[in-house]
């Protein structure tokens, strides 16, 4: 009969995610995982299986989160829809993490080689850009932007825009600068841009 776990699973899941982030999933060996979570190689490999099937665990948890992140800004009044869209894409003053986000780095190091990660990233991406769709689809509905507009289009843009602005946040660009170009993203869509 199999020993039960001395370990809280998501506790680890969480240890391996900052570790992957922080190292990249080719700059990460077991030999780190096994340190940064406290569990010897056995017990991870036992948990888990190899170094590949935790990575595409994290990767597909963390994906799964972004999702209902974002799908969740769509509940709520139509005629907020633009204030949920801008507040996605503000950053709070001095609370930058530079490490960045998973998904970008995941998908920046592995897409090319791995299959499952590509697909991964590439359902994440399309659910992210549905969910802004609908968020500019209720805009629309308040009068908020132009009912005429292309909501993919425009919803893709919204993604692209948070995904770029991440992207310059990792950089070390400061929140002031990286607010006012999402005020300027948001602003170029709006019939009735926010009073400077």
């Amino acid at each position: 009969m199999a020993r039960p776990r001395k370990f809280d699973e998501q506790t680890v899941m969480a240890v391996a995610r900052r570790q992957f982030n922080e190292t990249g999933y080719h700059g990460t060996s077991v030999d780190d995982l096994s340190r940064a979570t406290g569990l010897s190689k056995g017990s991870l490999y036992g948990a888990f299986g190899d170094k590949e099937a935790l990575f595409q665990r994290v990767f597909d948890e963390y994906c799964t989160a972004a999702e209902e992140g974002v799908a969740a800004l769509v509940e709520g009044p139509a005629d907020e829809a633009l204030d949920r869209i801008r507040a996605w894409l503000a950053f709070p003053e001095g609370g930058i993490d530079r490490r960045g986000c998973l998904l970008a780095k995941g998908t920046a190091e592995l897409a090319w080689e791995s299959d499952a990660v590509a697909a991964r990233s590439l359902a994440t991406f399309e659910a992210l850009f549905d969910s802004c769709r609908q968020l500019v689809e209720q805009a629309q509905a308040a009068g908020h932007i132009d009912p005429n507009a292309d909501a993919a289009a425009l919803g893709g843009l919204i993604v692209t825009t948070h995904r770029g602005l991440e992207a310059l946040a990792k950089a070390g660009v400061d929140a002031a600068t990286l607010n006012r170009i999402a005020t300027a993203a948001v602003d170029n869509i709006a019939l009735d841009p926010t009073p400077v």
